[in-house]
């Protein structure tokens, strides 16, 4: 049997974290001892270990309460529990999709300011031109049209 500290130490979450879920009825199995201290066994573990991937991968309480009640109903729930997972499975895939977006994004920049770092000149930076130098930009990127144009490197 383990105690609240000892899972919040073996889980790396807070104590407080491990109350708060068994107080929300998300742990199945967790006893108390005669002082009134949680204990959790190694199936209450498991449970808690579950809800803790849950919640981190995007599901409140509530799903996550709703999800251990059909786990608790059994195997007639299976599908209903399976179409839970992949929306949050499909959820986590954009998520991971849009942090690998950021992290290209700041690889670029990351790329972009080493050059930098070896020229010492920033010739990119707006604040840094003189009105001559916007011209000059201004014109380079005009079209056959006079209407200024974006053009991404």
């Amino acid at each position: 049997m383990y105690t609240v500290k000892q899972v919040a130490e073996k889980l790396n979450i807070t104590i407080h974290t491990v109350r708060y879920y068994t107080d929300q009825d998300l742990i199945p199995g967790v006893i108390r001892d005669k002082n009134n201290n949680r204990l959790f066994d190694e199936e209450s573990l498991g449970w808690l270990m579950g809800v803790v991937f849950l919640k981190e991968g995007g599901m409140s309480i509530k799903q996550i309460r709703e999800y251990v009640d059909l786990c608790l109903e059994g195997d007639s729930t299976i599908f209903e529990r399976y179409e839970i997972i992949v929306q949050q499975y499909e959820q986590a895939q954009k998520r991971l999709e849009d942090a690998q977006k950021t992290v290209d994004y700041m690889e670029n920049k990351v790329a972009y300011y080493n050059d930098l770092l070896k020229t010492n000149k920033d010739e990119m930076n707006p604040s840094t031109w003189n009105r001559e130098q916007i011209e000059d930009k201004a014109h380079q990127h005009e079209n056959t049209s006079g209407k200024l144009t974006y053009e991404r490197n």
